[in-house]
Order: C-alpha cells, then sequence, then structure tokens
C-alpha cells in the first residue's frame, strides 16, 4: 500500500504567453465578461416584458440567455483575479465545482441547441401544425430535460474523475480545471475515466450536433421549395441567428476535444474563446439578426429611459 498526501489545492499556471500583457488581458474579459451578463440579461428581460415574445422560439432564446449569463460566471472571476495576481490558487472542492458547472452547463448548451433547430424545423416544415407540436407542456418539458440532462452528465463526469486520488505536483498549465487537465495529476490508472469522459462529452457533443444537421438539412429543402424569394428570405433570417451561435459553439468544442495534438497558447485562446466571448457576443447576434427581439429592445429601453427623462 502506498501512503498518498492529497492534494489540497491546485495552482494555476495562467493563460500561456500572456506574461507583461496581464493587465491589458483584465480589462479585455472584464469588457466582455460585464457585456454578456448585461446583454444577456437585457435580452431576458426584453422576452419576459415582451407578450409578443412569449412563443416557444423565444422562450427558448430566453433559457440560452440564462446560460449565456451562468456558464462565463464558472471560469471567469477565477481567471480575471489571477490576471490581477490575486491568486492562482483553487481549492480541491473548487477544482470539482468547476467541472461540475463547466460540464453540467456544456451539455445543456448542447441539449439546448438541439431544441432550439427542432422548434425552428417545426415552425418551417410543419407550420400549419406548429402550435399544436410545440405547446406549452412540450416546451416546458424539453426545457426540463435539457437542464436535468445537463445535471446527470455533470454530476457521472465528477464523480468519475474525484474519486480518484490526487497527490501531487499541483500546477496545471491553464487557467481554470476542465477534465484532461486534471487527470494528468492522478496517483492512479486513468484509463477508465479518460474513455468515459471522451465517450460521454464525444456522444452528447456528435449526436447534439448529428441532429442539429438533419433538422437544418430538413429546413433548407423545405425553404428551396418557397417559390417567392420574400418567403425564402423570411425563412432564412429566422434561422441565421441561431445557427450563427450553433457555430460558435461547436466550433471551439470540436478544437478542443478532437484535436490530435495539443498546444498550450492555441488552447488558452479556444477556451478563452468559449468561455466568455461567444456568451458575450450571442445578445448581439441575436438583436442584430431578428427583427422582433431589435424592436422589442427599443420599446423596453424607451420605456426605461422615458422616465428618467422625465425626472432631469
Amino acid at each position: 500500500m502506498r501512503n498518498y498526501t492529497p492534494v489540497t489545492e491546485i495552482i494555476f499556471l495562467g493563460i500561456a504567453n500572456s506574461e507583461g500583457l496581464e493587465s491589458v488581458l483584465f480589462i479585455l474579459f472584464l469588457v466582455f465578461y460585464v457585456f454578456a451578463l448585461l446583454g444577456n440579461l437585457l435580452i431576458f428581460l426584453t422576452i419576459l416584458a415582451s407578450p409578443n415574445l412569449h412563443t416557444p422560439m423565444y422562450f427558448f432564446l430566453g433559457n440560452l440567455a440564462v446560460f449565456d449569463i451562468f456558464f462565463p460566471s464558472v471560469n471567469s472571476p477565477k481567471m480575471m483575479d489571477s490576471l490581477v495576481g490575486q491568486s492562482r490558487t483553487i481549492s480541491y472542492q473548487g477544482c470539482a465545482s468547476q467541472i461540475f458547472f463547466y460540464h453540467t452547463l456544456g451539455c445543456t448548451e448542447c441539449f439546448l441547441y438541439t431544441v432550439m433547430a427542432y422548434d425552428r424545423f417545426v415552425a418551417i416544415c410543419h407550420p400549419m401544425r406548429y402550435t399544436i407540436i410545440m405547446n406549452h407542456r412540450v416546451c416546458t418539458g424539453l426545457t426540463v430535460g435539457t437542464w436535468v440532462g445537463g445535471f446527470v452528465h455533470g454530476s457521472i463526469l465528477t464523480f468519475l474523475i474525484f474519486k480518484l486520488p490526487y497527490c501531487g505536483p499541483n500546477e496545471v498549465d491553464s487557467f481554470f480545471c476542465d477534465i484532461p487537465i486534471v487527470l494528468s495529476l492522478a496517483c492512479a490508472d486513468t484509463s477508465l475515466a479518460r474513455t468515459v469522459s471522451f465517450t460521454n462529452v464525444g456522444v452528447v457533443a456528435l449526436v447534439s450536433l448529428l441532429l442539429i444537421l438533419t433538422s437544418y438539412t430538413r429546413i433548407v429543402i423545405s425553404i428551396l421549395k418557397i417559390r417567392s424569394s420574400e418567403g425564402r428570405r423570411r425563412a432564412f433570417s429566422t434561422c441565421s441567428a441561431h445557427f450563427t451561435s450553433i457555430l460558435l459553439f461547436y466550433g471551439p468544442v470540436i478544437l478542443i476535444y478532437l484535436r490530435p495534438a495539443s498546444s498550450p497558447w492555441l488552447d488558452s485562446v479556444i477556451q478563452v474563446f468559449n468561455n466568455i466571448v461567444t456568451p458575450s457576443l450571442n445578445p448581439l447576434i441575436y438583436s442584430l439578426r431578428n427583427k422582433e427581439v431589435k424592436l422589442a429592445l427599443r420599446k423596453v429601453l424607451s420605456q426605461v429611459m422615458q422616465p428618467l427623462g422625465h425626472k432631469e
């Protein structure tokens, strides 16, 4: 029997090749983080306050806005804290929490994008039955299913990873805890955990992507059958924002988990983009590419600004 000295904290070495740029990166990441929080909160409140947006499509968009408030909050505060030199360490329990919430929310987003693609498929391919198929009960059930599925996924991965013994070293070449990084510190055979985690993450992402591509293939075929160019343009416009968000989400995921070789600098750039940049871009994408959201935002902002104008 070997005596293990359990790891009580993990030290982040930070973003690769960022020496001397800490202050600039802190300001840049803070701007993106604040924009993600405020932008998504504004989208969520606009959907909540606008009766004309109380439809399945915007119900799911409101859930995406809530997700984009939570997701960057898992790792961004700790990353910015380490950039200003406050602390580069995280407790063992804190590391487990990061992995749990990161993969719970990541899986939830996979499922949510799949549900949103299905919603667009029903709206465009079966418009006469849309309100019957996507009724309140179905929308609620699909939404609860995405969050419960993400919770189960994150719980399984976290249990597998942290039932292993960790006895040092305790330094990781990253700015947050993720499965491949933490497993490299384990003092036992990690083959089962690596296989299950890779399979679990890969299957969830791949199946979701295949379902999304299937939905959009059917959508494109249906749109091309529309005779009027105006009808085709309107149909494409309802899907363009969602498809753009999917590309921004799946691009980094594929690069992170399916690349054969690892590069610390490229990994850091991709992770930063996935963790903090994409959630800040989604409000911009949906407000610029969606006429109804744009009009509702203007109405809500004008209602907010009117009392301020009267006070002056």
